[in-house]
């Protein structure tokens, strides 16, 4: 993997200033996916999806605020009408057609859950685009990035399990049809 060097990275005020737009698209992306991650936990807490999705919506709660706190400690403002703006799209989100007038189908837990799931691998790219910046910037832990960056890691595995798991179930397929496509 190429790491940057002080010459090829932009100096001083431009990096600065990009690592605010970058994390605070980031920071907005979170605030969307927790309030997701928070309203699957209401919908789905009597369910078998109940105990992984409020694991994953407390860990998303706390990168979120991780990554507020990075923010933070590099003196960078947080720009809140993203926030804003991501909520609102999460919220429209919701008003998709799914073949039914007045109730969720069953395939809503498997929109949300792909939703999710890419909310949590844009997550771990930012920790990974972290790792190479911290060798710059001291402010930034690389070991905690890199223990972010496992969890998330751990957090795709769960949300591809809870994925197969809601695939039998919408569909009705028997297990043994689902192992056999899987190999």
């Amino acid at each position: 993997m190429n790491v940057p060097t002080r010459k090829s990275v932009a100096a001083g005020p431009a990096r600065h200033r990009m690592l605010g737009i970058y994390l605070n698209d980031h920071l907005a992306g979170a605030a969307s996916g927790t309030a997701l991650a928070r309203r699957m936990v209401k919908e789905h807490h009597a369910s078998a999806y109940g105990n992984d999705l409020e694991k994953l919506a407390t860990e998303i709660a706390q990168d979120r605020r991780a990554l507020a706190g990075l923010l933070r400690d590099l003196d960078l403002p947080v720009r809140r009408y993203k926030r804003g703006l991501a909520r609102l799209a999460e919220r429209i989100g919701r008003m998709k057609p799914n073949g039914r007038l007045l109730r969720r189908s069953g395939l809503a837990v498997l929109v949300e859950l792909e939703a999710l799931r890419l909310g949590v691998q844009g997550k771990a790219s930012l920790w990974r685009a972290l790792l190479p910046v911290s060798a710059l910037e001291p402010r930034l832990d690389a070991d905690r990035l890199e223990q972010l960056l496992r969890q998330a890691e751990q957090q795709i595995r769960t949300l591809d399990s809870l994925h197969a798991r809601a695939v039998v179930q919408v569909f009705r397929l028997h297990p043994r049809t689902t192992e056999h496509t899987a190999s």
